[in-house]
């Protein structure tokens, strides 16, 4: 039977992996998504943030606060992570979404990628502004980012990471963050989910159930990135069987949050 690789940034535990295994209770074991609706949780938001984009990777200059934030924050729903075993918020992420009294305002990654954008594939002017948002500020603390050559990216997946039945691996942090977010969007009423993204994790997003389409040509944003798409109900409905326990594990955390 598979064996895959928890990792909860102190150690390594072999867990067997099939079709039918409860990756939700095993998920649990170990991590809580936690909405950040309260002003305390969105400063562990920025703060995690902080040591990702400006301690550990100088994508951001350091603040004096130890506060990584930006003016899309507070048109943002945000995500935390956190470790069961010790407490701590351990990754977040954060959906940025139109300002409807604001017709002037653009998500990032229009405003980025405006010249790249395929727009015969789709042309995020012409949705409906409600309803689509932006996944970004994706990041990891870097006791939790376990590979070499991972320090220097605010998430990672490794090829066999997505190769379910053969690796010995699962990438419960990344996943786990990528369904919380889906299923935040989903209770929020969005419908369509833009990501600036690394190439190959696209590729091993998609193969592990989040289906992300690339829309544009790759531009130079701290690394090369290429605009991708997402629908939330085709990622729900479309879930492999052996994701489902994650994913109502995930949903029940953002449940206990809302109300």
């Amino acid at each position: 039977m598979l064996q895959t690789t928890i990792t909860n940034g102190l150690e390594d535990r072999a867990t067997p992996v099939s079709e039918s295994l409860d990756l939700g209770s095993i998920f649990h074991q170990y991590f809580e998504i936690v909405p950040a609706f309260s002003s305390a949780l969105k400063d562990e938001v920025f703060r995690v943030r902080h040591q990702v984009y400006c301690e550990d990777l100088k994508f951001e200059s350091m603040r004096q606060d130890g506060l990584e934030t930006d003016e899309h924050d507070s048109n943002s729903l945000h995500l935390l992570m956190r470790s069961v075993k010790t407490g701590e918020f351990i990754g977040c992420t954060r959906i940025v979404r139109p300002r409807p009294d604001d017709r002037h305002y653009h998500l990032p990654f229009e405003r980025t990628c405006a010249k790249a954008l395929d727009r015969s594939i789709i042309d995020p002017a012409e949705l409906p502004r409600n309803r689509i948002a932006e996944v970004s500020r994706l990041a990891v603390v870097a006791s939790y980012r376990r590979r070499k050559g991972e320090a220097n990216s605010p998430v990672s997946l490794a090829d066999e990471d997505s190769e379910i039945g053969k690796s010995r691996r699962f990438p419960y942090i990344p996943l786990g963050l990528y369904l919380g977010t889906t299923e935040l969007a989903r209770i929020s009423g969005i419908d369509t989910l833009f990501v600036l993204t690394e190439r190959r994790q696209a590729v091993h997003f998609s193969k592990l159930g989040v289906k992300l389409q690339i829309i544009g040509e790759a531009i130079e944003h701290r690394g090369e990135r290429v605009p991708a798409v997402m629908n939330v109900t085709s990622i729900i409905d479309e879930m492999r069987t052996i994701f489902h326990s994650l994913y109502h594990a995930i949903a029940a955390d953002i449940q206990r949050a809302v109300t």
